[in-house]
């Protein structure tokens, strides 16, 4: 039978976030492909589409109580992992990457599934590992196994943006369920010394990316270009932005991937300091409501899923506009609900469902 209270408790605040956000993006996906003169659907009705499905997986996960999908996790963990064993052998390749796994007349990418199943597999650990002290190291063995087979499957594609935010994702799960500090020392300790190692198995196009991001003015036309173009194209909005398809980076098309990684350089230089801000304060509201639907759901399962979740969506974007603006390295992460992207767009959306979900049943354990 159905019950009012799931409707009254529906965060309606959480939705209006997410659609301004999105309405946004696609307004900006607008400018991004302005003018161009080709015979394919713009991009920013294809984005309007992949809204509209997304939307449709993000209502449909609110009829399903997420209390049960513990009983799924491991089931879409060992999927996702069987996936991207696919993609290896008959994934589709895109400017020398195998990422995509085709699907009829779209196209799939396995590592966004990839980082939905590691914080259902993680919630799903911990939740039955129950509370206990912070953990050692020893206890970290099978979530890092866990975490490191699909990281090492994505960066082998090779899709290092992706590995490391499902590595940013676990490991926010791990420190907020609880790590002794000396371990956590330990970890980063470790990770220093193996840096060799992996840059040694990093692809040349990756490396050359970090020595690019230490000195972008070294090749400014060639491995330089991307970085400088949406450095320029940042600090040409000013204050109050060149005006809505106005911006001379983006319209003139010297920015490469306008569309994608750099959608926020579009929208930097039309409407300057201010439109930016107001982005980045959509954002913010939006992390600091993912935590609080973690801290008020009362069930650890619940609570672990949110802040997985408000991680996958806080890393994202933390990275990405960090990447636009040169302070990390290029490494491909779309900014979420605002980059065209059907696969990156349904991943956020259907984490957003599980938001949802986890509020709408709050009422369950007197929230």
């Amino acid at each position: 039978m159905f019950d009012r209270r799931l409707v009254q408790n529906f965060d309606w605040v959480l939705l209006g976030l997410v659609v301004i956000i999105c309405a946004t993006g696609i307004v900006n996906l607008y400018s991004a492909g302005y003018n161009r003169q080709t015979g394919d659907t713009p991009l920013y009705i294809k984005q309007l589409y992949w809204l509209a499905v997304g939307l449709g997986v993000m209502f449909l996960t609110l009829i399903y109580d997420y209390r049960h999908l513990g009983k799924l996790s491991y089931s879409v963990y060992i999927l996702s992992i069987l996936l991207l064993v696919a993609v290896m052998f008959g994934g589709k390749m895109v400017s020398g990457s195998r990422r995509w796994l085709p699907l009829g007349p779209f196209a799939f990418q396995p590592a966004e599934l990839a980082k939905i199943a590691i914080i259902l597999v993680l919630a799903t650990y911990f939740n039955r590992r129950g509370r206990m002290e912070a953990m050692r190291f020893k206890d970290l063995i099978v979530p890092g196994v866990l975490v490191m087979i699909p990281v090492a499957l994505i960066i082998r594609q090779p899709n290092l943006g992706s590995g490391i935010l499902v590595a940013l994702v676990a490991a926010s799960l791990i420190f907020f369920v609880g790590v002794r500090w000396r371990t956590l020392m330990g970890c980063g300790l470790t990770l220093v010394m193996l840096s060799p190692v992996i840059w040694h198995f990093l692809k040349d196009y990756q490396r050359q990316r970090i020595l690019t991001f230490l000195d972008p003015g070294k090749d400014p036309l060639g491995a330089g270009y991307h970085i400088l173009q949406s450095m320029i194209a940042v600090g040409s909005g000013q204050f109050w932005g060149k005006g809505f398809l106005q911006g001379t980076q983006s319209q003139l098309y010297f920015l490469p991937d306008q569309h994608t990684d750099f959608v926020f350089s579009v929208f930097a230089e039309e409407w300057g300091f201010v439109g930016s801000a107001g982005l980045l304060l959509l954002f913010t509201a939006l992390a600091l409501w993912g935590l609080s639907v973690a801290r008020d759901c009362k069930e650890r399962f619940g609570h672990l899923l949110a802040l997985g979740v408000t991680a996958l969506i806080f890393w994202q974007v933390f990275v990405n506009l960090c990447m636009v603006t040169g302070f990390l390295p290029v490494v491909g992460i779309p900014l979420p609900l605002f980059s065209y992207g059907g696969s990156s767009l349904i991943t956020t959306l259907l984490g957003v469902g599980f938001l949802l979900n986890i509020r709408m049943r709050r009422y369950l354990f007197g929230g």
